[in-house]
């Protein structure tokens, strides 16, 4: 069980660096500076924290999924899936400033996560709630793309 942790912390915090590549340039860009960005952003700080714990937990999730799943392949796939589009949204968003397509991604990957969160709960049981931050923040970020796609 530890090895299934420490791998998918891995996994997890790599898709975290590679996303922040483009996230740690983007942030103080003239161009996401001067968007009208929702009353309810939060401040910077909050995402790094935000993230850190969102991935620790869902390690701990995917670690507990994969060992109790008998269809380990689909667990993968939908892993992966999950990582893809969580790396993929920063420089969609804030390289290529491509606010739809980034509103897009997020919502797929907010699908994405739902479905993680209500399908193996019977499975999973209290262990689902480990999965509620990633839900949670994404509802929040899925917002704030949202506002700056309909407000800018």
């Amino acid at each position: 069980m530890i090895k299934r942790i420490i791998l998918f912390l891995v996994l997890n915090f790599l898709a975290l660096a590679i996303g922040g590549t483009f996230t740690g340039k983007g942030v103080p860009s003239d161009w996401y500076q001067n968007l009208d960005k929702a009353p309810w952003t939060p401040p910077g700080w909050v995402f790094g924290s935000a993230w850190t714990l969102i991935m620790v937990c869902f390690a701990i999730y995917m670690a507990y999924l994969i060992m109790r799943n008998a269809n380990k392949k689909k667990i993968i796939i939908l892993f992966f899936t999950q990582w893809i589009l969580n790396v993929v949204w920063n420089p969609v968003f804030f390289y290529y400033q491509a606010v739809l397509l980034g509103f897009i991604t997020i919502l797929l990957l907010t699908t994405l996560i739902t479905y993680f969160l209500f399908h193996y709960k019977n499975e999973l049981k209290l262990k689902s709630l480990l999965i509620m931050p990633y839900f949670i923040w994404l509802i929040i970020a899925t917002s704030l793309n949202g506002y700056i796609l309909f407000f800018n």
